[in-house]
């Protein structure tokens, strides 16, 4: 069944989530320069600029440490001695560049004209649990295509809807013709699998189309000083039903350790409503809301700065555990066989099943 809401589309104004994340978007589309009269374009300048902006404006020091005993002042010791004003540019942005991997941070990440120094061990230590060649098996060549969606019936009469990136935003027709199209369907699949996210005001849009009433889907907060802990207090982040065509029925969200930033933030959504499974693998977290500042040098250097937590209040930074851990199986790759697919296909029609007796 699909219920759509007829009043007033929202013409006069957002909630206070939407706004807040408004604001949040618009200052991170501004960069903040280290001041070149303090420091001076050496390696020693850039390397006490890059630590100093780390120390005052990230946001997960108190949790890393916890998680993995990260000491930011032990890191300055440890990098400080491999910095010499003889060095070219090209080691002294490896030593950054590797300093800066002590985060294990998806969102941090500095930026030459010749590289990008990146940690993505959030992934690239994992199995992909994705595959092109099946995903193109299972969407044939004749599914539509609404904004960045793909979707189609699969034979069970189960929606199939492949969402890759939140990169752009999605119009309120292609969602309202998406939710139509599918539903005569029994149950709906939503892969979101390699998702590395965008928009995270795309991954609520989307959301919203899977609840009938304002629900709280977590909390975020603000970097308000220069100490590792100066917060704002917890804000809570609510989400309002689209005034568009909702969906009704079983929903499962296909994910793995490749599902980053807003894709991670709309899983940590759709676990809120209860008639959502999480099926796949681990997500690969990506919690912080990142903002961007400027070494001496001139390389460009983004950080998480606002953090964001599920409705416990515990960081999703490391990602979301699915309720049903399933993984891609050899045997089955090679029978041309989706695994996690196909585990999502029998989940939905058991529990449909169970909903019935």
């Amino acid at each position: 069944m699909i219920n759509h809401n007829d009043e007033e589309r929202r013409s006069k104004g957002w909630n206070v989530f939407h706004a807040l994340l408004l604001f949040v978007f618009m200052a991170c589309t501004f960069t903040a320069c280290v001041d070149e009269t303090e420091y001076s374009n050496t390696p020693r300048g850039n390397f006490e600029a890059l630590w100093r902006i780390i120390d005052e404006r990230y946001c997960f020091f108190d949790y890393k440490q916890q998680e993995y005993g990260l000491d930011w002042n032990e890191v300055y010791a440890r990098y400080s001695q491999q910095v010499d004003d003889r060095m070219s540019e090209d080691q002294l942005f490896e030593v950054l560049g590797n300093m800066l991997g002590e985060l294990r941070d998806g969102h941090v990440n500095m930026y030459s004209s010749w590289d990008v120094a990146r940690n993505w061990s959030w992934h690239e230590d994992y199995p992909s649990n994705v595959s092109d060649t099946l995903l193109r098996r299972y969407l044939g060549t004749d599914y539509r295509i609404a904004a960045s969606l793909k979707y189609r019936i699969l034979d069970d009469n189960i929606g199939y809807v492949r969402c890759a990136s939140f990169a752009t935003g999605f119009g309120e027709g292609n969602l309202d013709e998406v939710m139509y199209y599918l539903a005569p369907c029994r149950a709906l699949i939503i892969d979101l699998r390699d998702n590395g996210g965008g928009l995270v005001t795309s991954a609520e849009q989307l959301a919203a189309r899977f609840t009938n009433e304002k629900t709280l889907v977590g909390y975020m907060q603000h970097k308000q000083g220069r100490a590792h802990s100066d917060f704002s207090s917890m804000q809570e982040q609510w989400l309002k039903p689209s005034d568009g065509i909702r969906w009704q029925k079983r929903v499962a969200v296909l994910t793995n350790r490749s599902v980053f930033s807003a894709a991670n933030e709309f899983v940590k959504y759709m676990k809120c409503f209860p008639q959502t499974i999480v099926v796949g693998d681990r997500t690969g977290g990506g919690a912080g809301l990142p903002f961007s500042s400027e070494l001496p040098v001139g390389w460009s250097v983004r950080f998480s700065a606002c953090p964001m937590y599920d409705t416990e209040q515990h960081s999703t930074e490391f990602g979301i555990a699915p309720d049903y851990e399933v993984a891609l199986t050899d045997a089955d790759t090679q029978r041309g066989v989706d695994t996690i697919i196909e585990a999502a296909r029998k989940l939905l029609v058991q529990k449909e099943i169970l909903n019935e007796q």
